[in-house]
């Protein structure tokens, strides 16, 4: 068992179009408050994320703000001018997202193909204490920095069947959880319920507060192997 935490320096790039929180100017409290949540949300998994005012960058740029969706020329152009290159370093891209995206993010093994791409790219008013309905607590930069970890969804492939998640002990799951139900459906016949409150379901952020150890135990190989933490 690893007894050194996994140390992860957090770069977060402020993309915005006006000086005010929605359009993008996110304060220093706004920031701090987000990578509180995201230690919180991650205690006990190994993973300690850092953060210094020092290592915000606030860029007005309405082109990047508003277009930034995976695979634009905004998106790629944004990264190119700003990326921190290492593997280790988490780069957070804030921007606003259309067609009722949250977030996306690159995988580990993605970092040796294309360096400036690296990081997780998420909603402005997804931020802790916005008015943002069911998405105001800070967990979809949460669920985004597990697949930057390396996790897939609880749902990956919409299967019964396959590899799923590549994880043993999520139950398998062929859809994603919407809201936050009282109970928990069974999308596959047997599973015991969905993993409604897993940070790699689509819940509402009231509905999500675990990792798996299985998820755990995955998110620490991958970022060993690919990250070279």
């Amino acid at each position: 068992k690893r007894l050194v935490p996994f140390i992860v320096d957090v770069v977060w790039h402020v993309i915005y179009d006006k000086n005010t929180t929605n359009s993008g100017y996110l304060s220093d409290e706004a920031i701090s408050d987000s990578i509180l949540a995201l230690n919180d949300h991650y205690n006990g998994t190994g993973f300690i994320f850092k953060y210094s005012p020092k290592n915000v960058t606030r860029i007005h740029n309405p082109y990047w703000f508003y277009n930034a969706k995976s695979g634009s020329h905004a998106e790629r152009q944004m990264k190119t001018a700003l990326a921190v290159e290492d593997p280790k370093v988490l780069n957070l891209y804030s921007v606003a997202l259309s067609s009722g995206l949250l977030g996306y993010a690159t995988f580990p093994w993605e970092y040796s193909e294309n360096k400036k791409l690296d990081g997780v790219v998420f909603l402005h008013k997804s931020v802790p204490g916005s008015d943002l309905t069911d998405y105001n607590e800070g967990k979809t930069l949460t669920h985004e920095v597990g697949h930057w970890l390396g996790l897939f969804h609880v749902f990956e492939g919409g299967s019964c069947t396959g590899d799923g998640d590549s994880v043993d002990d999520t139950p398998p799951q062929s859809t994603s959880t919407d809201g936050c139900p009282e109970v928990a459906s069974s999308s596959c016949p047997g599973n015991g319920g969905d993993s409604i409150h897993n940070f790699m379901d689509y819940s509402a952020d009231r509905c999500l507060w675990e990792f798996s150890h299985g998820q755990k135990a995955r998110a620490g190989r991958m970022s060993s192997l690919y990250r070279g933490m």
